[in-house]
């Protein structure tokens, strides 16, 4: 039977050849586990999402949540959807044992919830936010707000936002306008208007609880005067249950050309005056805080564009092997029976090219899922440490890179059903349109690499940087034990070198205080950095194809064969473009940042 979700096989040689998902288990934290609980939790995953999510992913389309007498109505397929996700322990799967758990490792946490995103953007949106939002209470909340909140959070009886964004300020959070007056009891009113808030309401929980980014009346200017806030939908008694509805308003839905299945919400904090907000972590410190969530959200919403981009190609792959059509170039007889489109030279260009971006994606969200296992459970202070700055360079690349290519695969799936791909009758184009919005989800490009470029880089005196050369130069280094993958190493060793230049010069012009100038052709810098680390990704995947080779399962010959392939296609099709890129930003070109605004 064809899948439709995400490759079983795929998903198991990330897993268990090339990341090393069982090496986990030797930790402490892990030691209960073995592969066949990973492979369990991994099967339910994939039955749940294919019983209760998938089937309901175009009718969340067709039928968005309605406005009514101030609160948003749903399909009703979603609730039991995401009520057997809950019962099946996945709101906690990676959550320790004594918390009501499954203690899974993030990354095997990250390969289940794959599932629920390829099957159900939209759906899987309400837990994803519960699980991002409850992890931020739990490291800086209170241990009152823990237990009022947090635990109806865990026990899937409250969901979860994050309230940022603001109709005047955008992304720029340092102009926020929703004020937090203290109150005698120690709460806190809020009042102000929060736009894009996924999730803001619906009638999927008993309560819903929002993380709110707010100012103090003494706050000083700009990001360094933000406080964060608990904000619940319906105040919380001293025993638990729910006491009266909170002054938050639901101003309003969104409509979205994708997503559409998820409440985008308007909200008004405050309208009555009598807004209850709790303070999170220490006043001024929000964003730090909310940085948690953010970055969290960030490698979710990459894994999402992932998926999203995984359920085109496998589609078009499908509809590819199934559709006759034409005949080959050196077939002049019009007698003969047509061919299947797959067998066409560009149908396969396509293809290929979809298969690099989304198992290239694929494979960097999970091994960013478990770097976030070494930042926790690596044995010492300074393994955990580094694991930690790696991580923090690599988010903008997990979130973004697959925004960007993984929306291109689902282009490639739309040509490749023609005049179908982009009709209602065929999934393509809602997958399309769904991934369309996670470029704009969680920052944009531009922002991603300023934040990459302006920050990351330099940060901790580049230890981030400098251990994904090391890392780069030692799967180069193990490469060269296969002669085949010499073509596909060497493009990757020019670009690294090319780009470790073009970035110490880009760094001193920034330290010489040429900020306009350097940061000018971030995005470019950002889409050469994520080929790089994608490039290393494929290689890594390559020498792992070649070792599946050597042990001779003729079973897995075509996979592993694939595998090299793809890593082919992008190390020596796609990695050798980036140099012109660097032309660009070695030259400081000012092609864009010269523009005036009179000009257009």
């Amino acid at each position: 039977m064809s899948e439709t979700l995400l490759s079983s096989r795929n998903l198991a040689f990330e897993l268990y050849e090339v990341l090393d998902a069982e090496g986990l288990t030797q930790r402490e934290r892990f030691a209960e586990h073995n592969r066949e609980t990973f492979d369990a939790a991994i099967s339910t995953a994939r039955s749940i999402a294919e019983k209760y999510f998938a089937p309901h992913n175009r009718k969340n389309d067709e039928n968005e949540p309605r406005y009514e007498d101030g609160n948003a109505i749903l399909i009703p397929e979603v609730k039991p959807a995401v009520e057997a996700f809950l019962e099946a322990g996945f709101l906690n799967a990676a959550r320790s044992f004594e918390a009501g758990g499954m203690q899974l490792p993030t990354l095997l946490s990250q390969a289940c919830f794959a599932h629920f995103q390829s099957a159900n953007a939209a759906s899987t949106s309400y837990p994803f936010l519960t699980m991002g939002a409850a992890n931020l209470i739990e490291s800086f909340g209170t241990e009152e707000q823990k237990q009022r909140f947090l635990q109806p959070m865990i026990d899937g009886r409250f969901f979860g936002t994050m309230a940022l964004t603001e109709p005047h300020a955008g992304s720029s959070l340092s102009d926020i306008r929703t004020r937090a007056e203290p109150a005698a009891d120690g709460s806190y009113r809020l009042k102000g208007n929060k736009i894009f808030i996924s999730g803001g309401d619906h009638p999927l929980s008993e309560n819903i609880v929002h993380m709110v980014l707010a100012k103090l009346p003494d706050a000083p200017a700009g990001v360094k005067g933000i406080s964060l806030f608990i904000v619940p939908k319906f105040l919380v008694n001293d025993d638990g249950s729910l006491g009266e509805r909170n002054d938050v308003l639901l101003a309003g839905l969104f409509h979205k050309m994708g997503w559409r299945g998820t409440t985008s919400t308007a909200l008004n904090f405050g309208d009555n005056g009598n807004c209850v907000g709790y303070l999170v972590g220490k006043p001024h410190q929000g964003l730090s805080c909310m940085f948690q969530m953010m970055n969290e959200a960030r490698i979710g919403v990459g894994m999402g564009a992932v998926m999203l981009g995984y359920a085109g190609y496998l589609y078009s792959l499908n509809y590819a092997r199934e559709r006759p059509q034409g005949r080959l170039p050196d077939s002049k007889d019009p007698g003969t029976a047509p061919v299947s489109i797959i067998q066409h030279a560009d149908i396969k260009r396509m293809l290929l090219t979809q298969k690099a971006y989304v198992e290239g994606a694929f494979d960097l969200g999970l091994y960013a899922a478990r770097l976030f296992d070494d930042t926790t459970t690596l044995a010492t202070d300074t393994e955990r440490k580094q694991a930690h700055e790696l991580l923090d360079l690599l988010t903008p690349i997990v979130k973004s890179w697959p925004s960007e290519f993984c929306l291109k695969a689902n282009e490639l799936a739309i040509q490749i059903l023609g005049g179908h791909g982009y009709t209602r009758e065929y999934p393509v184009e809602q997958y399309y349109r769904d991934n369309r919005l996670n470029p704009i989800h969680e920052g944009t490009h531009g922002i991603q690499s300023l934040d990459l470029l302006g920050r990351k880089l330099a940060q901790n005196g580049g230890a981030g940087l400098k251990q994904l050369i090391r890392l780069i130069a030692e799967t180069g280094a193990r490469a060269q034990e296969h002669p085949s993958l010499t073509a596909l190493r060497e493009p990757l060793e020019q670009l690294v070198t090319r780009l470790q230049g073009v970035t110490l010069g880009l760094l001193s012009d920034l330290a010489q205080g040429k900020v306009n100038s350097s940061l000018a052709n971030s995005a470019l810098y950002l889409k050469v950095f994520g080929h790089t680390v994608i490039g290393w990704r494929w290689l890594e995947q390559a020498i792992r194809a070649e070792e599946g080779l050597a042990k001779g399962n003729a079973a897995d010959a075509a996979f592993y064969k694939g595998k090299r392939q793809a890593a082919r296609y992008f190390l020596t099709w796609e990695v050798p473009g980036c140099h012109h890129e660097l032309d660009i930003l070695e030259a400081r070109d000012d092609t864009c940042l010269g523009m005036q605004d009179e000009w257009f």
